[in-house]
């Protein structure tokens, strides 16, 4: 597990709300996320995590409550340089080949020449997607694209990585290698957000984060909350504690 200090804070939320007409999708959520941290957002679909991903990256804008990103409120421009974001749904130019699509999102990285060449070959090797780099992007399978959005989050080395749902549709032996360079990039100082329904993968999380109707009803190393609830897993923990929630609002 990364140790950090309680002071380095890379993302901090105090009582984010949001709501879509009358539905409210974050009720008062608060969270501090440490830098070199690989924290994980675990909840049913629904439950806000994407919303609030959004938010952290400046993406959508809370209706109520305060996000910092790094020390900055967000959203800011300029903070596009130091995090790398990858959405649940790919953002890709169909039409354009993988590396048209590599180069064109690294330079608006800030990436120029030798740099870009190096980090484009390099990225696209980690997600396996090398051969492919000439192909359009329309040719590439849904599991492809997902790899080509995760190799260009990548591109520019951000200090905070944000992932949303980041292995849908990726093979089990390209998911494990992924997981083992996401703890490489944790323990090299990168903090990553990654927001997951596997349960093998929240166990893998330095903390986690159990969201559910846009609430918070833990945050805690995946050992914490096992020690907590008694629960022999994490999926047996989060409907624990999920039960005791509704419990305390119907008392």
């Amino acid at each position: 597990m990364t140790i950090v200090s309680q002071h380095s804070t890379a993302v901090a939320l105090k009582n984010v709300t949001r709501a879509f007409g009358h539905r409210t999708v974050l009720d008062r959520a608060s969270l501090t996320i440490h830098r070199g941290e690989l924290f994980g957002l675990l909840g049913p679909s629904g439950s806000g995590k994407t919303t609030l991903i959004k938010i952290m990256a400046g993406i959508d804008r809370a209706d109520a409550g305060e996000v910092h990103m790094l020390g900055v409120p967000m959203p800011k421009l300029e903070m596009l340089h130091r995090f790398g974001y990858m959405a649940q749904s790919d953002a890709l130019y169909m039409e354009l080949t993988g590396r048209q699509n590599m180069a064109f999102f690294g330079k608006l990285y800030g990436l120029r020449r030798s740099a870009l060449n190096r980090r484009i070959e390099e990225t696209a090797a980690l997600v396996d997607l090398a051969e492919h780099l000439g192909n359009p992007v329309a040719a590439y399978s849904g599991g492809m694209k997902r790899r080509l959005s995760l190799a260009i989050a990548l591109l520019h080395e951000p200090e905070i990585l944000v992932l949303d749902e980041p292995t849908v549709g990726i093979d089990p032996v390209l998911r494990q290698s992924i997981w083992q360079e996401l703890h490489v990039l944790s323990r090299n100082g990168t903090t990553i957000i990654v927001t997951t329904h596997v349960m093998d993968e929240a166990e893998q999380c330095d903390r986690l984060g159990l969201i559910r109707e846009g609430r918070f009803i833990a945050t805690d190393t995946p050992a914490g909350i096992l020690q907590h609830t008694g629960a022999a897993s994490i999926e047996e923990a989060f409907i624990t504690l999920s039960q005791r929630t509704e419990g305390g609002a119907r008392a």
